[in-house]
């Protein structure tokens, strides 16, 4: 694209540079679709995004034959998801039942990830990447969507395309501009996001509860990314005390680590707040214009599952859009429609299990008394069950296939 013009038409427009947009660009670009993905941040350094690639990525990676490049890039893996108790410890999934070779989870900054499949579209010349492009308007002519308009620091330009894609997340410009409201469900935690600094000798399991709390634990190199779950709607009765409530509630389970929290963490503002959102649309589409990833299905992060299944909306959309984006076709609602039908009941269901069953594994209160959930006493005896949690968690309930 030239970036001095104010106006280009494209076969289709990508809103969103996450995992589901970078992926759907690569996959189309592949095909010879024209594509553009708008990107409204100068960069993908985020800290609070989730860093797990599932087996199931990592697989299209391996059908797209870029696997070998994505393992060259640091990352590490987790055979198990383990969960630390006052009464012990339980393993929740073992991905080491999985077939080989994708039998782990991969970790690795998810801005290392996003910078990779930027790369490896790159390589298609019909790719671009538009960064700092903020969607200001959504296109419309009748009933059907044929692009954006949006402002770089050079001004307001406009894309036309026969497709917008939104992939811009649960709090999408393009759902709000297509007129398409969410579905709202009970999400039953809140996540406090913050940085504790690592010891090469740190023991730290990666899930650990105890009374009031769960805290997931992502080992960064340098640092702990720790994630302090607490119960819906708690955080401003929370924030009455001082921070060192947070270190006396971890010292259960993670003494060290409280240790060196009151010694980084001076005030709140340390800490940041995630609001867990977990919604859906009834409807993705409308004519020309498709939502996927958590702008259609907002997911809580138990499990980093919604990578996964932004990666598997991404991939499928691709397959079942891109002949017809790169015969100069328009998508018919019809088609769009598919892409939704395919697509949604793997989503539905796995937010069901999360608002339903793994609600059970987080406290409803702040001064609640740890117990042992009813989920946990029954996975830890069956590795049936840890087995059949790998799957869900690391291939999904629907795998595509490119």
């Amino acid at each position: 694209m030239d970036s001095t013009k104010s106006e280009e038409t494209v076969d289709c427009v990508v809103v969103g540079g996450g995992p589901a947009g970078m992926m759907a660009g690569l996959l189309l670009a592949r095909q010879g679709v024209d594509v553009r993905v708008l990107e409204k941040h100068p960069d993908f350094l985020r800290d609070f995004r989730g860093d797990t690639i599932h087996p199931s990525t990592m697989k299209v990676m391996d059908e797209l034959g870029i696997i070998g490049r994505f393992l060259n890039i640091p990352h590490r893996r987790m055979k198990t998801v383990a969960v630390s108790a006052p009464d012990g410890e339980s393993v929740f999934a073992d991905f080491s039942l999985l077939p080989e070779p994708y039998n782990y989870v991969a970790f690795m900054p998810q801005w290392d990830f996003l910078d990779f499949l930027a790369e490896e579209a790159r390589a298609y010349p019909s790719f671009e990447l538009i960064r700092e492009a903020q969607v200001t308007e959504l296109l419309i002519k009748g009933n059907q969507a044929h692009g954006v308009r949006y402002t770089t620091a050079q001004g307001e330009k406009t894309l036309t395309a026969r497709l917008v894609i939104g992939a811009d997340g649960r709090h999408s410009t393009v759902r709000t501009r297509a007129w398409l409201a969410p579905v709202e469900s009970d999400a039953p935690m809140d996540v406090l996001w913050f940085r504790i600094s690592r010891e090469d000798d740190d023991q730290v399991p990666f899930v650990s509860v105890g009374s009031g709390f769960t805290i997931v634990a992502v080992d960064r190199g340098s640092y702990w990314q720790l994630a302090y779950c607490i119960p819906k709607g708690e955080y401003d009765h929370l924030r009455t005390y001082p921070t060192s409530v947070v270190a006396d509630r971890m010292r259960q389970t993670l003494p060290n680590i409280a240790e060196r929290f009151t010694q980084e963490i001076e005030s709140w503002d340390d800490l940041k707040l995630l609001s867990v959102s977990v919604n859906h649309l009834k409807r993705w589409h409308r004519p020309g214009l498709l939502c996927i990833g958590d702008a259609a299905h907002a997911m809580s992060p138990a499990g980093g599952v919604g990578i996964n299944l932004a990666i598997q909306d991404a991939v499928a959309a691709s397959r079942m859009l891109g002949p017809g984006l790169a015969a100069g076709k328009t998508p018919t609602e019809a088609l769009l429609r598919r892409v939704q039908k395919r697509r949604e009941r793997p989503a539905r269901i796995i937010q069901t299990g999360q608002v339903k069953i793994l609600a059970d594994l987080y406290p409803k209160h702040l001064d609640d008394t740890y117990k042992t959930p009813a989920a946990a006493k029954i996975v830890r005896r069956s590795r049936w069950l840890q087995k059949t949690a790998a799957r869900v968690i690391g291939i999904g309930l629907r795998p595509e296939r490119v």
